[in-house]
């Protein structure tokens, strides 16, 4: 038998449920304004006290009004948040899996990809999603069965809310994670990314695809084509290149993409010692010359100079094949200021250094088993063609 405390309590809830019943939009409005700012971050426990151990009742109601007004509620994002309230609570999986069960994961996708609703509202339903993702294996495959993927990457390319881009780069970070099944359909969907107009978008996906490139192992001859495409990005967020080393007029694509190149290249010997030898057998040091000989791009210039230097004071053979072809003047002041040393040759120099063949044997490099550096070779060779391709 129920005490009278009981009784009252029931009797109030009762009364909530009735008034949410009867009430129209400006009315639940009210009551979800109420609720998200009494309720936020209480577990499952506190919840149920709250509603007398009748707390899916309400949730079963934000779930019903959620799939009858998704496509039009002018509070989308306050009966997301209201639900998020939920399916955050400590201890309160029962909640996630009675959202699931009405199929709050395909009304979460399908509003990604309505055009007229708020990036707001997009947001706050992936910000759902990743509640759901972070509960386990079988939810994240259960986003991916969804078309979750595709839903994510398109939202990441287009839109125009740099926060509900971000979300969206968390969710992909964590399907492709603990997510074997669907891991390498989470790569592919960030690799279509990357043709996308939005620097944002690519900064982002580049982002993710780095961070997953561990798990992926070698990488795909799909990436070569997106990423050569991304190296003649000017934007700095995508490529972080200093502005002041941008030319004053407007550079040509190809050399853009051979200055981001050359610092690749740099970046990558210095980050490893096999990475460097394998990059002079695949004659790295003429490709880094014809850059610093491209007087009509500084940054061409500017990187390769550094990065050739690294190459020239780590392998004494190197040094003495450049010095061999270029002369002990042009040598010197490379040694001297590699910074600046295209700023102190003249055309005719210029012209040399591009066209001097520096054919360093294979056998004069360490060889190294080819074990743990082919995930980075499709890479390397896509940096070097970009490099010697370049038009001079």
């Amino acid at each position: 038998m129920t005490s009278v405390k009981e009784q009252e309590a029931i009797r109030k809830l009762m009364v909530f449920l009735q008034e949410w019943d009867s009430g129209h939009k400006v009315a639940r409005t009210r009551i979800l304004d109420s609720f998200i700012k009494s309720n936020n971050g209480k577990t499952e426990p506190e919840l149920e006290l709250e509603f007398s151990q009748g707390a899916s009742l309400f949730l079963a109601r934000l779930t019903a009004w959620l799939r009858m007004t998704y496509t039009h509620s002018t509070c989308l994002d306050k009966l997301l948040k209201s639900i998020g309230i939920f399916l955050s609570a400590a201890g309160g999986r029962r909640y996630l899996i009675e959202f699931l069960e009405i199929g709050g994961v395909m009304v979460l996708l399908e509003i990604l990809g309505l055009n007229h609703l708020k990036e707001e509202d997009k947001r706050e339903s992936v910000k759902l999603l990743q509640l759901v993702a972070n509960a386990g294996r079988k939810y994240k495959e259960l986003i991916c069965e969804s078309y979750g993927v595709r839903c994510l990457a398109e939202l990441l390319a287009t839109s125009t809310s740099a926060e509900a881009q971000e979300e969206a780069r968390v969710l992909l970070d964590s399907l492709g994670r603990g997510n074997p099944k669907y891991q390498n359909q989470v790569y592919k969907g960030l690799i279509a990314v990357l043709p996308c107009a939005s620097p944002r978008a690519q900064q982002l996906a580049l982002q993710t695809l780095g961070a997953m490139q561990e798990l992926v192992g070698e990488a795909p001859p799909a990436l070569v084509e997106p990423l050569l495409a991304v190296l003649g990005s000017a934007h700095p967020e995508v490529q972080h290149q200093d502005p002041n080393a941008l030319c004053p007029r407007e550079p040509m694509l190809a050399y853009i993409q051979q200055a981001a190149a050359a610092k690749a290249i740099g970046i990558l010997a210095k980050e490893s010692a096999e990475v460097a030898e394998e990059l002079i057998q695949l004659k790295v040091v003429h490709g880094l010359m014809v850059a610093v000989g491209n007087t009509e791009h500084m940054p061409s210039q500017r990187h390769g100079s550094i990065s050739l230097k690294y190459f020239v004071h780590t392998f004494p053979f190197v040094e003495e094949h450049i010095k061999k072809a270029v002369g002990d003047t042009l040598f010197q002041l490379l040694m001297d200021s590699p910074e600046t040393w295209y700023t102190k040759m003249d055309p005719a120099q210029a012209e040399e250094l591009a066209s001097s063949l520096v054919d360093i044997p294979k056998d004069m490099a360490r060889k190294q088993s080819t074990e743990g550096l082919q995930e980075s070779s499709i890479c390397l060779k896509l940096f070097l063609w970009r490099i010697w391709k370049t038009p001079l």
